[in-house]
């Protein structure tokens, strides 16, 4: 069995969802998860309306946390990490397609993976390196691996925001947990004293227990470990497992 892992601390975070938002109600939330549901949008105040107007749902979460995290830092390589990204407008997009209607651009723009970092980007005139990340069911995983890249290449921190929705109702008969809307930011620098490990193994042919569709999404078990200040989490993907670990 081969076994890996990085490092890592967290000098920053930030957090929002729905009627959550504050950090007393996230650690309420990790004590007693219930089941996040979608409303009103958040403000993004730090952005100006006319890119605040292009980002959706999905992407003013992201980027809410994003400004939050940063807190006015600049040149700071970021990580977007989404499972799905925003699939509700491609789905619109495909329905358009099929219908032989025009597309929109605005719509096509903002449906890419990396639309997010982008307007982060332009708002803030930030030429720092970003990068859009999907990985499946261990997105979360994926993007702290990359960020401890950079941080191993020379960058003393790396934005690293995570960020998912509700599905559309096509997709329902393919959710493998509970989707549910949020987003979430670290701001990931070398390890210190309070450090975080993330540990994985491949099993080859043992086969490893299945998420079963009322389970939390992957990036929001991994939230609920950093701020419940559990001392490990073990989460199997396909035949990989993943360890989380603090303080060791």
């Amino acid at each position: 069995m081969c076994l890996s892992g990085v490092s890592f601390s967290i000098a920053g975070q930030a957090a929002w969802a729905p009627g959550i938002d504050s950090p007393d109600a996230w650690r309420r939330w990790a004590r007693a998860p219930f089941r996040l549901s979608e409303g009103a949008d958040p403000a993004v105040a730090a952005m100006p309306a006319m890119l605040r107007r292009r980002a959706g749902f999905l992407g003013k979460m992201a980027l809410e946390v994003a400004y939050r995290c940063l807190d006015g830092r600049r040149n700071v390589p970021a990580i977007f990490c989404s499972r799905h990204g925003d699939v509700a407008r491609a789905v619109d997009l495909l329905s358009d397609l099929a219908d032989a209607s025009p597309l929109s651009p605005t719509g096509f723009s903002m449906a890419v993976h990396n639309a997010g970092a982008g307007l982060f980007s332009m708002a803030r005139k930030d030429r720092a390196n970003h990068i859009a990340l999907a990985a499946g069911a261990s997105s979360s995983e994926h993007a702290v691996i990359e960020a401890c890249g950079l941080l191993a290449d020379g960058a003393p921190m790396v934005l690293l925001v995570n960020y998912d929705t509700c599905l559309p109702s096509i997709f329902a008969q393919f959710q493998d947990c509970q989707e549910q809307p949020f987003a979430w930011a670290w701001l990931v620098v070398p390890a210190a004293e309070d450090a975080f490990h993330l540990r994985w193994s491949d099993e080859g042919a043992e086969a490893l227990p299945v998420a079963l569709p009322d389970a939390l999404p992957g990036a929001l078990e991994v939230l609920r470990f950093q701020l419940s200040g559990q001392p490990q989490l073990q989460r199997a993907v396909g035949r990989r497992r993943w360890q989380w670990s603090r303080h060791a």
